[in-house]
């Protein structure tokens, strides 16, 4: 079976087996089967970790399924004490049997689950089947931009079913290190480790933590794990003047990361060892601006979705990953507000390891209910757990525009679900800003996100060049038609991101009905004219505290990118870096 790189890049073991590649599959719309051991046709082969809906699978169906079967018959490469079984993401409801033993379950579209698989491992070939259930009509999940109608319209896109990243196996001893936590503590100059062994409980463990930086050694400690768990901060020598410090500190401008090497103890026996990396970097507000390392930042991002037309939210390849980052960077960019998706990790390594800033955001449910917010609330804990430890990931974005929570203005228990989720993700990490809803009818927030689609630039320089924001922008202007805050949630002079704007259409081979744009041009030349005198005023507008551009790639209908769907620039990289760098 195809080999991918390894997909937990922060978490890294040299005994793991991929089984991504050609499985056994089976549509079953009308719930024939219950059980692994029932009469299957698998009347189809499927190229995984593709979703049939995208042409890479091998299937390329994008009509309404709403459940499906997988098989997959391998064997174990190397035996260790225990078996783990990987499942990147699967799309929506998961079951999963190994040698006709249900072995887990798990809910949620774009989060990573595992199961130990050790006992019911037999001798010789192994049999995993899985079965999905993934209603395309279900508005009380989180769906991100997968359309319920039948044919993608407007700024929705095809469905993805099942399984859309890596299944892979991984050997570990009968005691291993389940989970690793790093949190840079940037005033101290320290760094936060948290270790958590899983497996059998057992006395007497031990983890040691070596840091390099480069071939410099920084840290090698030994600590004893109580109740499997070690929680410590790593202290390190604090370089003093500027200079010095920004050799060791992480900024888009110099990607600088920290290896890491763990290894687990017991009265001195090995009992696993991991390779990691993490960085010294530090994301707060202080006051009006967002501040990277201490320092005011100007953020320059722009939206991304993270589809490729032949393979849908799966990248075609870890190469495809590498170079959307290096894409986003070349157009003069030095971050991404990643749209309606919980990315792939292998991208969150390249924007880790190249230097790109990422606005992590939560795919919405477009219905508001007790069952879609319990849903959402168990996908996003998952995704910021996931996520925590990459440096690149720098803002927490829960809710969208109001979708899913329709009524804020006038309904309470949206804005309860808001705010809720709000307080939750700065509970669950209080080193990052959170986001509350984005673009308009914000409440709780560290940063006022505003969406103002206006095409035209004077406009725009009139709109936001104002002395009293309060008064003029908050009471009197309503970019989008919408208000920017909530009553009882006055703007208290947190830093204000054009978090979406632009949005210019140009794809001359296109019909119209076929382009979605906000505005339009019909030549490369008055495409990025327009582009040029858009970013000059946002970058110019002293209000801002940084912007993001729609969008990084045409995207199906939406012909609104930078770069052509196949990633090809509509004008040369250089031109569309000086004018988002406002260099003339």
């Amino acid at each position: 079976m195809a080999q991918f790189e390894y997909p937990r890049p922060q978490l890294v073991r040299d005994q793991w087996q991929s089984l991504n590649g050609e499985w056994e599959f089976e549509f079953d719309d009308e719930h024939r089967y219950s059980l692994p051991s029932d009469a299957i046709p698998w009347s189809r082969r499927i190229n995984v970790p593709f979703a049939p809906e995208s042409e890479m699978s091998g299937i390329g169906d994008t009509g309404f399924h709403n459940a499906c079967w997988y098989r997959c018959r391998f064997k174990v490469e190397q035996r260790g004490a225990r078996t783990l079984l990987h499942f990147g993401a699967v799309d929506y409801q998961a079951r999963v049997w190994i040698n006709n033993h249900m072995v887990a379950e798990h809910e949620g579209g774009h989060t990573s689950f595992t199961a130990d698989i050790t006992d019911e491992l037999v001798d010789g070939e192994q049999t995993l089947v899985l079965f999905v259930e993934d209603d395309p009509a279900d508005l009380n999940k989180p769906r991100g931009k997968q359309d319920w109608q039948l044919e993608p319209h407007s700024i929705w896109y095809p469905r993805t079913t099942g399984i859309w990243q890596t299944v892979w196996l991984e050997n570990v001893g009968s005691t291993y290190i389940r989970r690793l936590r790093w949190t840079p503590i940037f005033d101290g100059y320290e760094l936060g480790c948290e270790v958590l062994a899983g497996g059998d409980a057992s006395p007497g463990l031990a983890v040691e933590v070596k840091v390099w930086l480069g071939e410099k050694l920084l840290a090698a400690d030994r600590y004893l794990m109580v109740g499997q768990e070690a929680n410590r901060k790593i202290a390190l020598s604090d370089p003093g003047i500027d200079d010095s410090r920004n050799e060791i500190l992480w900024s888009p401008e110099r990607p600088t990361l920290l290896d890491a090497e763990l290894t687990l103890y017991r009265d001195g026996q090995v009992l696993d060892r991991v390779r990691s990396y993490t960085a010294m970097r530090s994301v707060s507000i202080n006051r009006d601006r967002f501040m990277l390392n201490g320092r005011p930042y100007h953020l320059r991002l722009v939206l991304d979705q993270g589809y490729w037309l032949p393979s849908l939210m799966t990248a075609p390849s870890d190469d495809d990953l590498r170079r959307d980052v290096e894409l986003a960077k070349a157009m003069g960019f030095n971050g991404v507000r990643k749209h309606q998706k919980i990315e792939d990790p292998r991208y969150l390594y390249w924007a880790d390891r190249l230097g790109l800033l990422v606005w992590e955001e939560m795919p919405s449910a477009y219905a508001f209910s007790a069952r879609a917010m319990t849903r959402l609330l168990h996908e996003w804990t998952e995704a910021i757990e996931r996520d925590y430890s990459h440096p690149s990931l720098i803002v927490w974005v829960p809710f969208n525009e109001s979708w899913g929570v329709p009524n804020l203005t006038a309904v309470q228990s949206h804005r309860n679900a808001v705010e809720a989720l709000y307080h939750l993700t700065r509970m669950l990490d209080q080193t990052r800003p959170v986001i509350g809803n984005d673009g308009w009818e914000a409440s709780a927030t560290d940063i006022l996100g505003i969406h103002d689609y206006d095409p035209d630039p004077e406009r725009v320089r009139q709109r936001y060049e104002v002395s009293d924001p309060v008064r003029t922008l908050f009471d009197q202007r309503r970019p989008g038609g919408r208000i920017l805050t909530l009553d009882g949630f006055p703007h208290r002079g947190q830093p204000i991101v054009l978090t979406e704007f632009g949005g210019i259409a140009f794809d001359p081979n296109a019909p119209s009905h076929h382009s979605w744009g906000y505005s339009r041009q019909n030549t490369p030349e008055a495409f990025l004219e327009h582009y040029r005198s858009l970013l000059k005023v946002v970058n110019e507008t002293m209000m801002f505290s940084g912007f993001c551009y729609t969008q990084f790639a045409d995207t199906f209908q939406e012909t609104n990118g930078l770069l052509n769907a196949d990633r090809t620039p509509k004008v040369p990289l250089e031109l569309i870096s000086a004018a988002t760098r406002n260099v003339q």
